[in-house]
C-alpha cells in the first residue's frame, strides 16, 4: 500500500468498537431471560419476584450497553 491509498481510508472506528462491545450485553440479556424462564419453570409460585429481579438485571445490562455508546462519543 502506498501513502495515497492509506490517506483515502478514513472514518470512525468507535462504531466498530461499539459493535464488538454490544456482544457482551446481548449475551447477558439472553442469559438473564433464559435463567428467569428456567427459574419460573422450577418455582412457579415465585414468578412475580423472579420477574422483578429479571427486569432489574435487564436494566443494569442495558445501562452497560448505553455506557458503551457514551464512551465512544467521549473518547473520540
Amino acid at each position: 500500500m502506498d501513502l495515497i491509498t492509506l490517506a483515502e481510508v478514513s472514518g470512525n472506528l468507535s462504531a466498530i468498537g461499539y459493535g464488538l462491545a454490544a456482544i457482551g450485553p446481548g449475551i447477558g440479556v439472553g442469559i438473564i431471560f433464559g435463567k428467569a424462564i428456567e427459574a419460573t419453570a422450577r418455582q412457579p409460585e415465585l414468578g412475580g419476584r423472579i420477574q422483578t429481579l429479571m427486569w432489574i438485571g435487564f436494566g443494569l445490562v442495558e445501562f452497560l450497553a448505553l455506557l458503551g455508546i457514551v464512551c465512544g462519543f467521549l473518547f473520540r
